[in-house]
């Protein structure tokens, strides 16, 4: 993985709410490198529409894996504007890549067939994303 935002650490991650499109999705923040390589990993479930989203520190083709994450997962990778570059289903308890097409800050994970539920597509974009920093 690239690198990481390089924030202080906190115990419990701050959650916000996206929107795309009519939908509404909860999700953690992922902004430390800490939080990041924990991710999903070890959760039996998710609440409905919640999941975690990664704040990368500046925009590049991050890759995620599915390593210790019993949940089956969707990830869309979001550029700086907003905009869902890519969507990727991840099979459980794998270590196969997933990879950003283009350079982005963000990553999105829920559970899998979410984005597809809710008819979210490529180019849409995704309102209430937290700041990146650089």
């Amino acid at each position: 993985m690239a690198s990481l935002a390089q924030t202080p650490e906190s115990t419990s991650p701050e959650t916000v709410t996206l929107k795309i499109n009519n939908a509404v999705a909860k999700a953690e923040v992922a902004d430390t490198p800490t939080l990041q390589q924990k991710g999903l990993m070890f959760r039996e479930s998710l609440a409905k529409d919640h999941g975690m989203v990664f704040v990368f520190s500046k925009p590049e083709r991050y890759c995620m894996w599915m390593k210790n994450t019993p949940l089956p997962l969707s990830v869309a990778f979001i550029d700086a504007t907003g905009r869902i570059v890519n969507i990727e289903s991840m099979q459980p308890k794998t270590e196969t890549s997933h990879c950003a097409r283009t350079p982005v800050p963000y990553a999105l994970e829920m559970k899998q067939g979410w984005f597809r539920e809710k008819s979210i597509t490529v180019g849409d974009r995704v309102l209430g994303l937290p700041t990146f920093r650089p």
